[in-house]
């Protein structure tokens, strides 16, 4: 398993870790807020009971000292009595500068009588009390509370996130620069002498096909040399002939190609496209999305390379008919480290992406695919302005 799909099984695990939380932290509040509801039910009909036995003048109880604490000491639930026609005989713990309009107790006892059954009291007289109650402000932030923790907490892991992902790449960043310099350096040595090797054995008249050979390996290690070198910092761009980059980078892939893969290009543009480009960079995704294609058709296929004008952008879509990739993988072969070679780095894709992104201010993308039917990666670059 590689180093992207362990990560990817590492954020699930920590997701689906944090749902059960979230979902432990609901059921708790929930019940806990159940149970204060029942405590207010029997707080209201504990209230009801002492309003009946103050009303009651039948009643056998002289001393009333306990049922008036019950009703004064009720601060937290909003009530409303009324009689049995409805109409607001008494109310507590409302909002004090809105109780004096009507339309306001009308609403409050609306909303009462639809959150709470009602509790009745019937008196010697036959007259009878209806009162409503709403749950406390207690009990109502309690039920909201494991929601605004719960997006407290989301919020708090998104920033984290976020932070974590700005360090981390631009630690990655370093990593690269560090490790592009010194392959540069490492190779800059050797290439320098290989040319110097060349020279003299150009001066002896040895094998000129040889020698032509030898010569564009040396050719081809000071390119490396110069992408490597340009990792990390910022290219320098000229405008080139966009079609001759493109075949000569497909000259070189075609020498190193098996004998089935069969190289097709379509140029629909208006003369010569000239566009600013870091040749050795730019070279270098050809390679990367030609080489990714030649692996998916495993030495018998085509590749198609396209080139279009599209209102401002100059398009370039290069297909194969290999084995395709999943749709919901369209973005993934793109992240460091994704690859579904045995041996393979999934380096690739993530340097072309930051080669015609970051540095090439352009878009690359999989334009479209399906499994044993192939796929297109179209780059989209803009024009110069005339």
């Amino acid at each position: 398993m590689n180093i992207y799909l362990k990560k990817q099984k590492w954020k699930q695990g920590l997701l689906v870790l944090a749902l059960l939380i979230g979902a432990s932290s609901l059921w708790v509040t929930n019940s806990l807020v159940s149970s204060l509801a029942i405590e207010e039910r029997k707080k209201m009909e504990l209230w009801a009971e002492a309003t009946k036995e103050i009303g009651d003048i039948d009643s056998e109880i002289t001393d009333f000292t306990f049922f008036l604490k019950v009703i004064q000491y009720n601060e937290t639930v909003p009530v409303i009595v009324t009689d049995q026609n409805g109409v607001i005989l008494d109310h507590r713990n409302l909002n004090p500068s809105r109780t004096g309009n009507p339309e306001y107790l009308q609403r409050q006892l609306a909303l009462m009588e639809k959150n709470n059954e009602p509790i009745g009291v019937e008196f010697l007289d036959d007259e009878n009390l209806f009162i409503y109650y709403n749950d406390s402000r207690i009990l109502q932030g309690l039920a909201y509370y494991p929601y605004i923790q719960l997006l407290v907490i989301v919020v708090f892991l998104l920033i984290a996130y976020y932070a974590f992902s700005i360090s981390r790449k631009a630690e990655q960043n370093q990593v690269w620069l560090g490790m592009s310099k010194e392959t540069a350096h490492q190779l800059a040595t050797p290439t320098s002498s290989l040319m110097a090797w060349l020279e003299l054995m150009k001066e002896k008249d040895r094998d000129a096909v040889m020698l032509n050979e030898l010569e564009k390996d040396i050719n081809r290690l000071e390119k490396i040399t110069a992408r490597f070198s340009k990792i990390g910092s910022k290219p320098e761009l000229t405008k080139v002939n966009i079609t001759d980059v493109i075949d000569n980078a497909l000259e070189y892939l075609r020498a190193r190609s098996p004998r089935m893969i069969t190289f097709e290009t379509n140029y629909e543009i208006s003369g010569h496209m000239m566009i600013p480009l870091n040749v050795p960079l730019f070279d270098w995704v050809i390679e990367n999305v030609c080489k990714n294609a030649l692996d998916a058709m495993e030495g018998k296929g085509k590749v198609t390379i396209n080139l279009y004008e599209k209102a401002r952008n100059v398009c370039l879509d290069i297909s194969d008919s290999g084995r395709g990739i999943p749709r919901g993988m369209f973005k993934t072969i793109f992240k460091p480290g994704y690859t579904t070679r045995r041996n393979g780095w999934g380096l690739g894709l993530s340097l072309s992406k930051r080669i015609i992104e970051e540095y090439h201010r352009g878009r690359i993308f999989v334009s479209q695919s399906a499994i044993s039917a192939g796929t297109t990666i179209r780059i989209i670059l803009r024009k110069p302005a005339d």
